[in-house]
């Protein structure tokens, strides 16, 4: 009879007890091909936490429209960005990761075990999570790098991290990171890549500051994104010391007929050139990195349309990405979540001794 909860097969007494850090995207397909866009749009669309729709109905709209249409499409919009080591969200959230591992192993302690997993897509959370416990992980950080709080995102992440961990025998200790949209190194680092930039190009008459997009109903819903955007981009405006009149917010990556959370950033970048706002930087402070949605979808889309309608400069700022202030903020908020774990290690002395308590035990190993 198969055991119900999975234990760990290989565990050797008398070794360490590391501390695990997963550090959380939200995926890419593994080409910019029709066939690895259908499956990873499959997988995401598939996700009730995407899409609240009765499951029976949504099945037949996905399968039978949307999985037959919007593959191709966009596998195009990637090919437009696709980098040679991959998606460009999947070579800067790889980086960051490895970045964020050095940074602690050298002010805290070498014995962690950093990962990067997607949650959709590879290298999937459920993998990741199977493998640290294999390596002796039994206190866990999971770090998903979304600074706006949703139930889409950051509780999806929680979702797949706990439909794991459910079935192990030996549950780790477990600290789910949330929301860092105030956090003021955040806001600061933010903040001074728009100065980089506008010492480039010069201030710009409006600096449009772009979230993605979610269905309204969410936030009727109870879902806190629409006011964890709206802060961060308050906030954002604060530390420039900016007017009102000098800066706006916006939703973009609209699909679907129903009501989303507006403005809408497509309509603006219309609108923009015939309200006198001819030269505009913009921002999207709600990815970590840059992506499709960033890159392809306002970089070179936005930036089309806004000049169609007689814009003259649009000035695309790069989300932190690698950056060394992003870097520290990761890892700052690491370090505030893991607290004493950080510190606890146990000495050749005692993981000695462990081992010869547990074979005077009968332990194997």
């Amino acid at each position: 009879m198969k055991a119900k909860y999975l234990g760990i097969e290989n565990y050797k007494h008398g070794t360490s007890n590391k501390l695990g850090i997963l550090v959380v995207n939200l995926g890419t397909p593994e080409a910019p091909t029709a066939e690895a866009l259908r499956s990873y749009l499959g997988e995401f669309l598939s996700d009730p936490r995407v899409i609240e729709i009765p499951k029976f109905i949504w099945n037949f709209i996905l399968h039978g429209i949307i999985l037959r249409v919007r593959p191709a499409k966009s596998a195009k919009a990637y090919a437009k960005v696709w980098q040679e080591g991959g998606s460009p969200l999947m070579v800067s959230s790889r980086k960051l990761t490895e970045l964020i591992a050095d940074k602690l192993k050298q002010e805290y302690q070498s014995d962690m075990d950093v990962r990067v997993a997607m949650r959709y897509g590879q290298p999937a959370i459920s993998k990741e999570l199977k493998s640290m416990q294999e390596n002796g992980v039994q206190r866990l950080i999971v770090l998903p790098i979304y600074p706006q709080y949703s139930g889409a995102t950051i509780g999806s992440v929680a979702d797949a991290v706990f439909q794991e961990i459910s079935s192990w025998r030996w549950i780790p200790e477990l600290r789910m990171m949330g929301a860092y949209h105030d956090n003021p190194e955040y806001i600061q680092a933010i903040a001074n890549s728009v100065r980089k930039s506008w010492e480039q190009t010069g201030q710009t008459d409006k600096l449009l500051i772009s979230f993605h997009g979610m269905p309204k109903r969410t936030l009727t819903l109870g879902d806190p994104y629409f006011c964890h955007c709206h802060k961060t981009a308050r906030l954002i405006a604060e530390e420039l010391a900016l007017a009102e009149n000098q800066w706006e917010m916006m939703f973009q990556s609209r699909f679907g007929k129903a009501e989303w959370l507006q403005p809408y950033a497509q309509q603006r970048f219309e609108e923009l050139p015939k309200e006198g706002s001819k030269r505009v930087s913009i921002i999207c402070p709600g990815f970590a990195v840059d992506c499709l949605e960033t890159l392809e979808e306002i970089r070179l889309e936005g930036a089309k349309s806004f000049k169609e309608c007689g814009g003259e400069e649009f000035h695309y700022i790069d989300c932190l990405n690698t950056s060394d202030e992003h870097v520290e903020l990761l890892v700052n908020q690491i370090a505030d979540h893991a607290g004493s774990w950080l510190n606890k290690k146990s000495t050749a002395e005692e993981l000695v001794m462990s081992k010869g308590f547990a074979e005077k035990a009968g332990a194997k190993s």
